[in-house]
């Protein structure tokens, strides 16, 4: 890595990355710690990455096959599907933002904007975590999720009667 100092960052995140278990750095199989490290040095110097939802964008980015060159390439490949995934995603969030609004409109009082704004902000909301956020009862977050679940704005995952967490319908 030393000698890839005046590499791009990103293409240093990718030699990181592709170099991890050569290394014998983190656990056998688990490619975790290595994006998590890649991660950290794209954002490094303030001029690499600063978020790169690498994940996002399938295996292809992240599989370690071929000669160097294929994986740089595959990297900045799942790099840029992964970013106009993560784009979109946002696009889709702040669609439904809107449309909340919207819907939610016609009812008073402080909680449903709150609640809204807190559910385009985690990917998952429990009627406890609801509740300490908007400041209001348990019996009012849940009465205010089960109003947004029956009008379609968002959607009970858990399949549980107990210990639930909900997410935006999109």
């Amino acid at each position: 890595m030393k000698q890839a100092a005046d590499l791009h960052p990103i293409t240093r995140a990718c030699m990181g990355f592709h170099l991890w278990s050569l290394a014998g750095l983190g656990q056998q199989g688990d490619r975790v710690e290595a994006a998590v490290t890649a991660a950290r040095i794209a954002a490094s110097e303030g001029n690499g990455a600063i978020f790169a939802p690498l994940a996002m964008g399938g295996a292809g980015g992240l599989r370690a096959s071929g000669p160097s060159a294929e994986r740089l390439k595959q990297w900045l490949e799942g790099m840029q599907t992964a970013i106009l995934m993560a784009m979109r995603r946002l696009d889709d969030i702040q669609s439904w933002s809107a449309k909340a609004k919207a819907e939610m409109s016609t009812l008073s009082g402080k909680t449903p904007p709150v609640l809204s704004a807190l559910l385009t902000e985690w990917p998952l909301v429990s009627a406890p975590m609801a509740e300490m956020w908007i400041g209001a009862s348990r019996a009012t977050a849940q009465r205010n999720l089960a109003w947004m679940e029956a009008k379609g704005l968002i959607r009970e995952v858990t399949g549980q009667g107990r210990f639930r967490m909900w997410s935006i319908a999109i």
